[in-house]
């Protein structure tokens, strides 16, 4: 009775995936985890189920075997028939477990009836009530086992209970009471082995289904990661394009102003130019190397020549900026993925001030460390630019009315990582203001 029906089953195995040293979650599908699991013998009968009814059949002609040749030996033939009756149904319980139960029940109960005592007693219905186990409910299965048990059982208690019953002996030296005892024993018995078949099925049935929840978390886990993925992936895109793009036009937009006044400032500015192109495109191709990456370990995700915040503020400078740089306290934590979080926050506070201010005079940033406390803010007195871009909604368009919509929300995002928070409005003595506060914990601050 170990074979495993067709309901409920798990998805497809790859019947070429042979059985081998255990593989790595990560490298492995959790198909193929439980199909080695099953080892070979099981994994052929459960990609071969016609196989498994054939077996299934053997089995119980092997065991009505005696019975079969006595009643023919007897000439008690319609038992015989019977019996190839109840092999025949066995064939058919995957398709229809409930009806075939029925048939098998009352066909060994004419069995029984006919050649008493024999060798098949109950035997059809361990398979029967095996099949109905698997595919049905627990609390259907154990009303079909007691419907199913209960006229063989009844029968045995109630029927043969004088000496001269289907013993076929009425020996005086037996006890009195011998074939009574005989009878109830028979009766539980097939309770029993009715009972255990049936609780068999039933816990097939619960690790299919646990085999099946186990499938959809995780399932659901690597969307819920690629989707993760994705979004950190949109992140660092976002950051790499807005900032350097933006940065790129100031510079060139500088150039062309200065070039004949100036040529050695509009030669400053064309060099800041080219390194925030060679500085963008290779930002670029290290997030897109996160996409080819087979390994299924992240990639990081730094910038590399950008990820000094310094350098950082130079290159807003030179863009044009009037920027002004304040840091408080202890240094940064020496962790690369809480600096990258600063220096993005710094970034695209920055780049919206570039991108969308107007008149500035001032723009500063100030970095303040309190014990594992950090607080960013950038404020620049710029004019709303609600002047400039007709129906877009006052200061809310920085990082949202005419981006993406990625800047404050990617800002909010990374410093949610580090219990934190991001706030951006405008300033109560006007421009804007970015500011947000980071909780460092060290380990348990990390990604």
């Amino acid at each position: 009775m170990s074979e495993e029906p067709q309901a409920l089953a798990p998805a497809p195995v790859d019947p070429a995936v042979p059985p081998g040293p255990a593989v790595p979650l990560g490298e492995a599908s959790f198909a193929e985890i439980t199909a080695r699991r099953r080892g070979r013998v099981r994994r052929y009968f459960y990609e071969h189920p016609r196989v498994m009814d054939a077996v299934v059949v053997l089995c119980y002609l092997l065991l009505a075997l005696s019975t079969l040749i006595s009643s023919v030996v007897d000439g008690k033939w319609p038992a015989g028939l019977l019996l190839l009756a109840t092999a025949g149904a066995l064939c058919l319980r995957r398709v229809f477990p409930l009806t075939v139960t029925a048939a098998v029940a009352l066909l060994e109960l004419g069995v029984t009836l006919l050649h008493p005592w024999g060798t098949n007693v109950s035997a059809g219905l361990w398979f029967a009530l095996y099949a109905v186990a698997v595919v049905r409910p627990r609390r259907s299965a154990l009303t079909v086992f007691a419907a199913a048990s209960l006229p063989l059982t009844l029968l045995y208690l109630f029927m043969w209970t004088s000496p001269g019953g289907p013993g076929g002996t009425a020996d005086a030296e037996l006890p009195e009471n011998y074939h009574l005892i005989s009878n109830i024993t028979a009766a539980i018995s097939i309770l029993l082995s009715n009972l255990i078949a049936t609780g068999i099925g039933i816990s097939v049935r619960q690790r299919r289904e646990h085999e099946a929840e186990i499938r959809a978390w995780a399932a659901q886990t690597a969307r819920l990661g690629s989707v993760t993925e994705r979004n950190r992936i949109a992140r660092e895109m976002h950051d790499v394009v807005a900032h350097s793009l933006t940065v790129m036009i100031s510079l060139s937009d500088g150039a062309a102003v200065v070039v004949r006044k100036d040529p050695d400032r509009a030669a400053e500015v064309l060099g800041e130019l080219s390194r925030t192109g060679r500085t963008a495109l290779a930002d670029m191709r290290r997030v897109l190397g996160v996409l080819r990456d087979d390994s299924g370990r992240p990639a990081p995700l730094a910038p590399t020549a950008s990820g000094d915040l310094a350098t950082l503020l130079e290159g807003f400078r030179t863009a044009g900026l009037p920027l002004h740089f304040t840091h408080t306290g202890p240094a940064l934590p020496d962790d690369p993925a809480f600096r990258l979080t600063v220096f993005r926050i710094v970034q695209e506070s920055l780049t919206n001030v570039l991108r969308y201010g107007r008149a500035l005079g001032r723009v500063d940033v100030l970095v303040l460390r309190d014990g594992d406390r950090v607080t960013i803010d950038v404020l620049d007195d710029g004019r709303d630019v609600r002047e400039d871009v007709a129906g877009a909604g006052g200061h809310g368009v920085r990082g949202s009315g005419i981006g993406t919509g990625q800047g404050i929300n990617g800002m909010r995002e990374r410093a949610r990582i580090y219990a934190g928070t991001v706030d951006a409005g405008p300033a109560p003595n006007g421009g804007w203001r970015v500011h947000a506060e980071l909780n460092w914990n060290g380990d348990k601050g990390k990604p």
